[in-house]
């Protein structure tokens, strides 16, 4: 093994030799400070500051195992490309509920196959689901619907553990064709038929109004787009009625086994029925049908159970924990020995590029993850937060914004002029200092000396370092509010202020290069990073906002205009970011902006002028990512049903135009690109209920 691989394994390798019982009963040493003078020169990153641990103490209790590895590495690849298409739900709070109350009733189930671990994603749909190694999605959505009724989580909860437990999802071939399919993708491609039910005959296929004969052929999607449909239809597709009626019986026994209420599930039933229609055609009835059926059995059983007086699962949840912990490692292993792969360059809306690509999330990342959040405390928990904490700082201090994975440094913006209203587009900001007079505009460009080696300290982000310490730190302290210190405590706090001594002693040489006027946008985004309350944010922010405005980045050019406007509304800079706003918002295509603008109070007029565009810009807009964009944001925005409906009809009609370049004389290359734009950006809708239909689940691995 490689001493590179070796250094990448170290903390997982401390991690699995620790023992996972409480903090407050395993008093953990401090960790050595880590010297951060090596921070000023970027190729020296600090070494991780873990310290090496007893051996492991195993937690008694019944063994937890992993009873098939190959099905527990198909449910996680599952879990790493649904994460990464609907995204994780960054909730500690509720994340903690879903585990409390998950290992409170997974420590009924009496199953040991595999470890259980719950995954909040970031949907608006009301959902749940469970991978057959007992990985079980709770969606935002859900979350929302059931509020504070512990009761109704309860029961949703244990519903899925019910399926996990009674292996329904291997009962249905097609989904174990998908988990099969997406954990041998990598992502090399799934075909798309030109046909629901191609012809095996290969002469002419079905025949189609728009198009005549369909040949039965089809194109193949790869990466994204790829697992987006496997991913989706993993969760969309639907148990039979004896399969959701057992899983319904087993999750109502494990609630009342817990302590909580049985008849949690009739209440969400009624509530699921109660709510707008979206929730039946894309949400938790969808994929768990016979809703009136399963609440008429519901309340049948009522009474059939007592509930139990609740009994904390700390045991189970270190026993899982350790299980969770040892696979991680061995996955890590693998990840570090396998091709290096370069993540696909995805531009944003907007043209501009502020940082190099992030590289997908690796299943042993994942794993780790839900090892912290399964028992969040102990020294276990501790090495995952420092590691986690460790990784990012030396990625954030030792990455070079704007610098693509080969090492090319970014393109320059190109010169620009004073305008005299300031963020009109086809306009040029004026510097602060050699922008005005001499016709010497502000270049937004490449640090001298950027393009050889380490890139200057005044791009690292320190800012959004600092402020994951501190959100670590709150973690860690809510854990037990009126308990002992937790021992990682003086740890964060010690090198949060070596990192804010470093962030001071950067402040400077950042102020030489604002004032010097030739810098970049990265320099403007790690300004802002870095120093959120010193006196020239104001201006930084209106000259991102110019520059995103140039390069068409809607949403972010109002964020920074807005800043800059609220920070000194009567400045001068201040005005020139309102004029850039009044400027940009009879013109704004994008939803996301005009619906920021709609939320400001400061002008009733702008506020008015955008809220009528958006109204009818919610039914007019002709981008599916402008829609997709909106309910990321805005998931509970005023025009959600508009923009959902009309995001349909665009899919639909990018449906059409695949069916088009799938016929006679087609153009493949423009049929895949819609194909792509529907899954990325509509994997909800009716247009990727049909892409899904047409799938031919053979999967072939690239070379």
């Amino acid at each position: 093994m490689t001493r590179a691989i070796a250094h990448a394994l170290l903390p997982l390798l401390l991690i699995a030799t620790m023992p996972g019982g409480p903090a407050a009963a395993q008093p953990a040493a401090p960790a050595p400070q880590t010297t951060w003078a090596a921070l000023a020169a970027p190729a020296a990153p600090a070494a991780p500051a873990t310290p090496a641990p007893a051996a492991a103490a195993p937690v008694p209790g019944p063994p937890i195992t992993v009873g098939d590895e190959k099905m527990m590495t198909e449910s996680m690849q599952a879990v790493v490309e649904a994460r990464k298409e609907y995204g994780a739900y960054d909730n500690p709070a509720a994340l903690a509920r879903v585990n409390r109350i998950g290992y409170e009733l997974a420590q009924n189930a009496d199953f040991y196959k595999y470890p259980f671990s719950f995954v909040l994603v970031n949907m608006a749909e009301p959902n749940s689901m469970a991978f057959p190694a007992g990985q079980i999605f709770v969606t935002r959505g859900m979350l929302d619907l059931v509020g504070p009724d512990d009761d109704m989580l309860a029961c949703v909860l244990g519903h899925e553990i019910g399926h996990v437990i009674k292996e329904h999802i291997l009962h249905i071939s097609r989904r174990a064709t998908l988990l099969n399919v997406l954990s041998n993708l990598l992502v090399a491609g799934v075909l798309i038929s030109a046909a629901k039910n191609p012809p095996r005959t290969g002469v002419e296929g079905p025949y189609d109004p728009r198009v005549g004969y369909d040949p039965g052929g089809g194109n193949r999607v790869q990466g994204a787009a790829a697992a987006s449909l496997i991913v989706s239809e993993l969760m969309l597709r639907s148990y039979s009625r004896m399969q959701e009626d057992e899983a319904d019986q087993v999750g109502q026994r494990l609630a009342a086994d817990a302590g909580y209420d049985p008849d949690g599930v009739e209440r969400l039933w009624k509530l699921m029925e109660s709510k707008a229609p979206q929730i039946r055609e894309y949400g938790y009835l969808q994929t768990h049908p016979f809703a009136q059926e399963r609440a008429r059995a519901g309340q049948a059983r009522k009474g059939s159970w007592s509930i139990q007086r609740p009994k904390p699962a700390d045991l189970f949840r270190q026993r899982t924990q350790q299980v969770l912990v040892a696979y991680a490692q061995k996955q890590r292993i693998k990840d570090l020995t396998a091709p290096k792969k370069r993540p696909p360059q995805e531009p944003g809306r907007g043209g501009i590029s502020l940082e190099p690509p992030k590289p997908p999330q690796t299943i042993s990342e994942v794993v780790t993850e839900m090892a912290l959040a399964t028992w969040p405390r102990g020294k276990t928990a501790d090495s995952i937060r420092l590691a986690r904490l460790h990784q990012l700082r030396d990625t954030k201090l030792a990455a070079c914004p704007g610098v693509n994975p080969a090492g090319a440094a970014a393109e320059a913006l190109p010169p620009a002029e004073p305008p005299e209203g300031g963020g009109q587009r086809g306009r040029r900001p004026g510097g602060p200092r050699g922008g005005e007079g001499g016709g010497g505009g502000m270049r937004i460009a490449r640090i001298p000396g950027m393009e050889a080696g380490p890139c200057a300290p005044e791009l690292h982000d320190y800012g959004a370092v600092v402020r994951a310490y501190h959100k670590e730190l709150v973690e860690v302290q809510a854990l037990d509010p009126m308990g002992p210190l937790p021992p990682l405590v003086p740890t964060l706090n010690g090198e949060i202020a070596e990192l804010e001594t470093q962030r001071r002693a950067l402040y400077p040489r950042a102020l030489e290069v604002w004032n010097g006027g030739v810098f970049e946008t990265a320099f403007l985004v790690a300004f802002v990073s870095n120093f959120p309350d010193s006196p020239e944010v104001p201006k930084v922010a209106l000259f991102l906002g110019d520059a995103y405005s140039r390069t068409g980045n809607e949403i972010e050019a109002v964020n920074q205009y807005l800043i800059a406007w609220r920070a000194e509304p009567d400045s001068a800079f201040g005005q020139r970011a309102r004029t850039g706003l009044r400027n940009l918002t009879s013109s704004l295509k994008e939803l996301a902006a005009l619906q920021e603008l709609a939320n400001q109070d400061q002008d009733p007029e702008m506020k008015k002028l955008a809220g009528q565009r958006l109204a009818t810009m919610s039914k007019t807009y002709d981008d599916v990512a402008n829609g997709a964009e909106y309910l990321r944001r805005y998931p509970s925005g005023e025009y959600v049903v508009p923009v959902l409906d009309r995001l349909n009809v665009l899919a639909d009609n990018l449906y059409g135009e695949v069916v088009l370049y799938q016929g006679f004389g087609g153009d493949p290359s423009k049929a895949i690109e819609r194909i792509n734009k529907i899954l990325t950006n509509a994997p909800l809708s009716p247009a990727a209920e049909k892409l899904r239909d047409r799938a031919v689940l053979e999967a072939e691995k690239s070379g």
